[in-house]
């Protein structure tokens, strides 16, 4: 283990197609992670990955076990090639799954079948159109939470990803979410832009999401985790499998913390941030949340040798 290195992974958002193709024809265990998730899903979602529209995997009930599988191939990929093990983890929504079985908190075929329910019940919860989520940047946390208030008018309307200082995705009612952003708009935001999700993530719309995955949940078996994981709904950590079962259902409907987890990561002692899937979106958080904190990447072969050759 290396004390000084944290592993982040990264949520929806990140996926696009033709992702980790490189790094599969260097290593054949990427597709054969692929084909594991796919055994369980009753589709190729390599295939579909490499080969299908952007549209498929966007749908949330598949881009979710998709970037399971992504992450997971990759930390198998750290591990085949002798990459020390992080002191700590976290992921950023979706990815805390991929933190999880990592951990060996939870199987990959167990996470990739919760995922795939997760994601299908989130989209059910609300129906397209009618919720909406958008990134506000450039103004103060407090003012964003203080212009949900004020526009929610009996709709639902929260700030629900605090990702980064001066940048905060709200969500909710498609109505409530637009007259949230012309208020932050009024108060100085130097940015507000809808984002193209089919859900409002993270809001209490979602309950009967966390309600419909309990079941599964419930019936899964969870293990304390390998390697300390920081939780998006407290930022804290937690070694009860049936504490953790708790704090990923109440992760579908409460807001994901990730200032206070990669500032956690770095309290524990991180000095550098592996983001372990595709994409380089939280490489960029890490860094304005803490400019002490090297982050790398692992989403291609030289940015994996990179990070290897790194710690």
């Amino acid at each position: 283990m290396n004390s000084n290195l944290a592993f982040v992974f990264p949520g929806q958002g990140s996926q696009k197609i033709g992702m980790l193709a490189d790094l599969a024809a260097a290593n054949s265990s990427v597709e054969q992670t692929f084909q594991q998730a796919s055994e369980v899903l009753g589709y190729d979602c390599w295939d579909l990955l490499q080969n299908g529209e952007e549209d498929e995997i966007n749908l949330t009930e598949r881009t979710q076990p998709i970037l399971l599988a992504a992450s997971v191939a990759i930390w198998r990929l750290w591990q085949q090639q002798g990459g020390p093990n992080p002191a700590a983890m976290a992921g950023h929504s979706l990815g805390e799954w991929s933190a999880l079985v990592c951990a060996d908190a939870v199987d990959f075929g167990d996470a990739v079948k919760i995922v795939r329910a997760r994601g299908a019940f989130m989209q059910q919860a609300v129906p397209v159109g009618v919720g909406a989520m958008a990134a506000i940047m450039g103004i103060d946390d407090q003012i964003v939470i203080d212009a949900c208030s004020e526009a929610a008018q009996g709709q639902v309307v929260a700030a629900v990803n605090f990702n980064a200082p001066g940048q905060v995705v709200i969500a909710g009612d498609a109505d409530a979410v637009a007259r949230a952003t012309a208020i932050c708009k009024k108060g100085g935001a130097k940015r507000a832009v809808e984002l193209p999700v089919s859900a409002p993530f993270h809001t209490s719309l979602m309950r009967p999401a966390a309600d419909n995955l309990a079941e599964l949940v419930e019936a899964t078996t969870f293990r304390a985790p390998q390697i300390k994981i920081i939780h998006n709904v407290n930022a804290q950590t937690e070694t009860d499998p049936q504490a953790i079962k708790t704090l990923m259902l109440e992760q579908i409907y409460k807001p994901v913390l990730w200032v206070d987890c990669v500032n956690g990561l770095a309290a524990g002692g991180a000095e550098m941030l592996i983001e372990c899937g595709p994409g380089r979106v939280l490489n960029g958080l890490s860094k304005r949340i803490d400019r002490n904190l090297k982050s790398l990447s692992t989403d291609d072969v030289d940015s994996l040798e990179n990070a290897l050759t790194s710690v």
